[in-house]
């Protein structure tokens, strides 16, 4: 088994729905345990400005699933919410990144890990900090370290359900 993080974003819909089901089918792909989720966030849009704030999470797995069948398994559970890949960072009903994955270095046409652009993005280590707050970034330091640098401005923990 082997220790894997996976970042969620939704803003279009029920977000923080989109996210608990998110969760809930990660919690049951097959040979993987959902150890810890994050709190969740509300982040201003990244990339394209004119859309919804999106809510964000963050998850570490451990899983026996192959970095490629586990992103495999992403993409179905955004299919699964009705995913449509129209616009480049545009809105979208739920979004799933693997982020990183323990021991692995991987760049290839399908995946890139350590994801390349995590360190730059609040909306990412925020909820990883919940979760990984140790975890090392490539020439960044650690997810505290890295997020203490970063912009919070718009951030904001949501409630519980």
């Amino acid at each position: 088994m082997t220790l894997a993080y996976v970042a969620l974003g939704s803003n279009l819909g029920n977000p923080r729905q989109q996210l608990l089901d998110a969760m809930d089918a990660l919690a049951n792909l097959p040979d993987t345990r959902l150890l810890r989720r994050s709190h969740l966030y509300r982040t201003p849009p990244w990339g394209v400005l004119e859309q919804p704030p999106f809510v964000n999470a963050a998850v570490q797995l451990d899983t026996s699933l192959s970095p490629h069948a586990l992103l495999d398994a992403l993409l179905a559970i955004e299919q699964q919410a009705g995913r449509v890949r129209a616009e480049r960072n545009g809105p979208r009903t739920l979004d799933l990144d693997l982020l990183y994955v323990e021991g692995v270095q991987l760049d290839d046409p399908r995946l890139t890990l350590p994801h390349p652009r995590m360190a730059e993005r609040a909306f990412v280590l925020l909820p990883l900090h919940d979760v990984a707050p140790t975890l090392p970034l490539s020439g960044h330091g650690t997810v505290a370290e890295r997020l203490a640098q970063l912009d919070l401005a718009g951030c904001a923990r949501l409630l519980e359900p």
